[in-house]
């Protein structure tokens, strides 16, 4: 006679336990905010930027200004990426976790666009566009990513837009004074907000 088949065993209490954990984690990740955002960081790119509007204006050429600024691109990404690293570790909460690989993704489009427009706007010889789509198309990725962030990141990044609006319809000798207005004083002001409301 042929021995009974044995009925299904249930999973261990043990996995299951693990399995719900996982799901709860995984769902608490995806709808929790970034708040990885450095504020003493942003002041810290607004001061840079403040310096880089000074040393820009003792250019000569449209192609030396553009220099210092993509330098000061440069520089800020260093000092967002080191201090946002800081924060997290600070935070215990990995980088790029769900909401944190959101506001990378949701930033950089805008950013691409920006650099491949600066190319075309510079080989054009429309140097004096170029604050206005910069402002524009970091504000754009700002609010986009802010979506993910704590809520005054998407207000500091319609006010940039604001900024952004100004300098296309503006003359051409505003361009500076709102790039620092923005990149400057947009970034103090509201990484100083982050700063005491966010934790750093």
């Amino acid at each position: 006679m042929p021995p009974l088949a044995q009925p299904n065993q249930p999973p261990a209490l043990h996995d299951r336990a693990i399995d719900n954990l996982r799901y709860i984690r995984e769902t608490m990740e995806r709808a929790s905010a970034f708040t990885a955002v450095p504020g003493w960081g942003q002041v810290a790119i607004g001061v840079s930027a403040l310096a880089t509007t000074y040393i820009a204006a003792q250019q000569a050429t449209a192609r030396g200004w553009l220099f210092v600024w993509l330098a000061e691109a440069i520089v800020s990404s260093l000092i967002a990426g080191w201090s946002m690293d800081r924060k997290a570790r600070k935070s215990g909460v990995p980088l790029l976790s769900g909401p944190g690989r959101k506001v990378v993704f949701s930033l950089s489009p805008p950013m691409i666009v920006g650099a491949i427009l600066t190319i075309a706007l510079f080989r054009a010889g429309l140097v004096n566009l170029i604050p206005a789509v910069w402002l524009l198309l970091y504000g754009t990725g700002v609010v986009t990513s802010g979506m993910y962030s704590v809520s005054v990141v998407p207000v500091m990044g319609i006010c940039f837009m604001a900024l952004g609006a100004i300098a296309l319809f503006a003359p051409a000798s505003y361009g500076s004074w709102l790039m620092a207005a923005g990149f400057g004083g947009l970034h103090i002001i509201f990484g100083s907000i982050i700063a005491r409301k966010y934790g750093g």
